[in-house]
């Protein structure tokens, strides 16, 4: 079920997302493992397991959002990551926005469907990546919270697995 580019991807989150945070400043509120209350009311978020989280971002953000079938790996798993800190439909748009840059223009509308697949692997993965990380980090900035921005820029280039130029 859960394949090895998964693995490497929720690996990440998790680091980047730690333990049990309740932040009176952050909007998703009581969160663990990433998995905020305002996303999933119905869970007991303090008592949620690190299994549970993984089998969340498997079902939830991974699968549905194809990011399995975008080929070049350090990609999938980094657009994954940004998704799960600002949202899937957001970071797929910004995935489109880059693949426009670069490529051929496609429909912007935050869904990882045939025509982005496409695209998406039609490029120079890595190229498309670093277009991917400008455009996420403008995205940071223009929250204009200061607060976060900082572990913001960090998470965004924290495993992108940049090839040397």
């Amino acid at each position: 079920m859960m394949d090895d580019k998964f693995t490497k991807a929720v690996s990440l989150v998790l680091k980047h997302e730690g333990g049990y945070v309740n932040d009176p400043h952050d909007p998703g509120g009581e969160t663990k493992w990433g998995i905020c209350k305002l996303e999933f009311p119905h869970l007991d978020i303090k008592n949620l397991t690190r299994e549970d989280a993984e089998r969340i971002y498997y079902e939830h953000y991974w699968k549905p959002n194809r990011y399995d079938q975008i080929k070049y790996e350090p990609l999938a798993i980094k657009v994954f990551d940004i998704a799960v800190n600002i949202g899937p439909r957001r970071a797929n748009k910004l995935l489109q926005r880059a693949v426009c840059l670069v490529g051929p223009q496609i429909e912007i509308d935050g869904i990882i469907g045939p025509q982005t697949l496409s695209a998406v692997n039609s490029l120079n993965g890595d190229l498309l990546l670093r277009v991917f990380l400008v455009l996420a980090g403008q995205y940071y900035i223009s929250l204009g919270r200061k607060r976060y921005l900082y572990g913001w820029l960090r998470r965004l280039f924290d495993g992108a697995d940049l090839k040397e130029w």
